[in-house]
């Protein structure tokens, strides 16, 4: 390991608790610990594709990007601006998302099943109508195939383009199809099993994307207005404007982006490295984790445990 002197090491440590807190929450060394300790079989192996992505640093990027990405579909934004409580609560709904990834990629058998259910559940009660008077449904297995297809998409872009180690052609297909698997227990229409695949289903939901007030007031929100410290807003600017330079060209075209958004994509990349690289040097390493008790063979059914 890297020596580094007192102050510096007291200084990334202190950034990587804050960072920890913010995204996991008050109790992140905890849940950490439980995540990649408890025994018990994980859905995934520890060398797959999913594993390697969502690790990473890149994810900061990509998830930004993925939210930009789906606001664009009326009545997932809908959903979302109805019923999530992004606005008055963004940490809390960054949390919970966050815990969702990494119980269901590095948790037990045991815990990602019942995170599956909790979020089944909060679907099933969320529905309502759009603006525009166009019911919805958070259950609706082609809204959740959308919410997927972004996500899988823009995680993928952000690591391809600012991860450690880049995968080849057959680790894309792996990843796709490793986020196929919990996108299906999730109740999502066909979750795409392969990077050509994933490519095909953002095609043919373009005809459905458009911007509306909602989707412009999230884009506001997340680049122009985020609920953070001024201390870190400048590194936040450059780590937007990489997740703006992430999306599709049509995408970008769509969106109501601010000025400075606009302004920053011609330093998106090398602005993105430098934050993204600043955040891995300030995360944690994952704790160790347990063995495998069974080889994986992809997670069970949701009703599994649901008495």
């Amino acid at each position: 390991m890297l020596w580094l002197p007192p102050p510096l090491t007291e200084l990334r440590i202190r950034a990587g608790e804050e960072l920890l807190r913010r995204v996991a929450g008050p109790s992140a060394q905890q849940k950490r610990a439980r995540i990649h300790g408890a025994p018990g079989p994980r859905w995934f192996g520890p060398h797959s594709p999913v594993r390697l992505v969502h690790a990473d640093a890149s994810m900061y990027a990509g998830g930004l990007a993925a939210l930009l990405l789906q606001s664009l579909h009326p009545e997932a934004m809908a959903a979302v601006w109805a019923h999530s409580g992004f606005r008055g609560d963004p940490w809390g709904r960054l949390q919970r998302t966050s815990t969702f990834l990494a119980v269901t990629t590095f948790g037990t058998d045991q815990d990602a099943v019942q995170a599956v259910l909790r979020v089944r559940g909060v679907h099933d009660r969320i529905s309502g109508v759009t603006s525009e008077g166009v019911p919805y449904r958070a259950s609706d297995p082609h809204l959740l195939a959308w919410v997927h297809a972004a996500e899988a998409e823009c995680f993928l872009r952000a690591y391809q383009r600012y991860g450690r180690r880049p995968l080849d052609p057959a680790g894309q297909d792996a990843y796709v199809r490793d986020m196929a698997l919990v996108a299906g227990r999730l109740g999502a229409e066909e979750p795409p099993e392969t990077r050509a695949e994933l490519s095909a289903r953002l095609a043919r939901y373009r005809s459905e994307l458009r911007s509306t007030p909602e989707s412009r007031e999230t884009t506001r929100y997340l680049l122009s207005r985020p609920p953070l410290p001024r201390a870190v807003r400048i590194p936040y600017a450059f780590l937007a404007a990489a997740a703006v330079d992430l999306l599709p060209r049509w995408a970008r075209a769509q969106l109501s982006l601010p000025l400075t958004a606009r302004l920053l994509l011609p330093a998106a990349v090398p602005g993105g490295r430098a934050v993204i690289a600043g955040i891995r040097w300030a995360t944690p390493p994952l704790p160790p984790s347990a063995p495998l008790s069974a080889p994986p063979s992809g997670p069970p059914s949701p009703s599994a445990g649901r008495d």
